[in-house]
């Protein structure tokens, strides 16, 4: 078989505490195929037990994903980058690849550190520290949000502007603006498109360099 490798990255996240918590990937991989169908190249699925995979087309895709599954703190995530088998399998789990072994190295190194995250590529060399440092920046800030911030935030990102959340939530603009300064948001959103642009730029960088 041949490998291809550019714009895409598998995505491997293991649930958290799966022996002594429900099982969460039924329902979280139903929400991810509805959310995401348009960037995934093939539908997430469960490949292990308690862990899902996914096989994204682009950078924010993976980041919008990864942001997703680390909210609710149930889900050790992976990214990993490198060519990929084609033709591809029919489904996530008959697929394989350098991509996929990177994203089981780095969802097993994920396990150990506090905010769940790592990446990796394969050949192993060219591990990008420089996204996943960023990364876990905007994963800690997140991780400090209070309720009502994250109240802001869906709102936002719902599509409503600052002052229709502030109305639909029931408090001034100026308590809003407040609010969503405390809860970093205007950060975070100015962060999205620059990590998405990193992995892309990770993502290519690895498969230029097994093309050689």
């Amino acid at each position: 078989m041949d490998l291809i490798g550019a714009t895409m990255i598998v995505i491997t996240a293991d649930q958290v505490d799966s022996r002594s918590t429900p099982d969460a990937a039924t329902a979280t991989l139903a929400r991810l195929n509805t959310a995401y169908a348009g960037g995934l190249v093939l539908a997430a699925d469960r490949t292990a037990g308690d862990e899902i995979q996914m096989l994204t087309r682009d950078g924010q895709t993976a980041i919008d994903i990864l942001l997703d599954l680390t909210r609710t703190g149930r889900w050790s995530v992976g990214f990993g980058f490198g060519r990929v088998r084609e033709p591809l399998g029919a489904s996530i789990r008959e697929s394989a690849g350098d991509a996929f072994v990177a994203a089981r190295r780095a969802v097993d190194r994920a396990k150990k550190k506090p905010t769940r995250f790592a990446a990796a590529t394969e050949p192993a060399g060219r591990d990008s520290p420089d996204l996943e440092a960023l990364v876990d920046l905007l994963l800690i800030l997140r991780a400090r949000r209070s309720e009502q911030g994250w109240e802001l935030h869906d709102l936002l990102v719902g599509g409503l502007n600052q002052a229709d959340a502030a109305y639909e939530i029931g408090i001034t603009p100026q308590s809003a603006s407040k609010r969503a300064r405390a809860a970093d948001l205007k950060a975070e959103a100015a962060a999205l498109a620059p990590l998405a642009r990193l992995a892309d730029a990770l993502d290519a960088a690895v498969a230029s360099e097994t093309q050689r």
